[in-house]
């Protein structure tokens, strides 16, 4: 009976060894600025070991459209970047997007990692 079971039993084991996590860094809720320019902040956790962290291209996709990101000074797993919200505009929903490469047999293999949706709140 043991061994019915025991590859379900294992499955969230296996399961749990590339778990992958977006962290959003971000308030909910930002004072309007002046410029019309919000931050925001994302890290990524992961166990992936075949990951190539040198590749990754994080980008912000937003209301309005495509915004690259930039890696934070000092810490390998952070990148922030710069959503624009017109004046009159009171939210703005957006998500993060990674792509990356990743060691395989052969020819590094491609993949991307995308977040929930995510609502900033522009308070006047």
């Amino acid at each position: 009976m043991l061994k019915k079971f025991l590859p379900v039993l294992l499955l969230p084991l296996l399961l749990a060894g590339c778990v992958t996590q977006l962290t959003n860094l971000t308030p909910l809720q930002q004072k309007r600025s002046t410029n019309n320019l919000y931050t925001v902040e994302v890290a990524l956790h992961t166990r992936q070991q075949t990951l190539r962290w040198e590749s990754i291209e994080p980008q912000i996709i937003a209301d309005q459209g495509t915004y690259q990101m930039r890696a934070t000074p000092l810490v390998s797993n952070r990148w922030e970047g710069l959503i624009p919200v017109p004046p009159g505009v009171h939210s703005v929903e957006y998500r993060y997007k990674l792509n990356y490469q990743y060691n395989r047999m052969g020819n590094p293999g491609n993949g991307s990692y995308l977040s929930p949706k995510y609502t900033l709140q522009i308070l006047d």
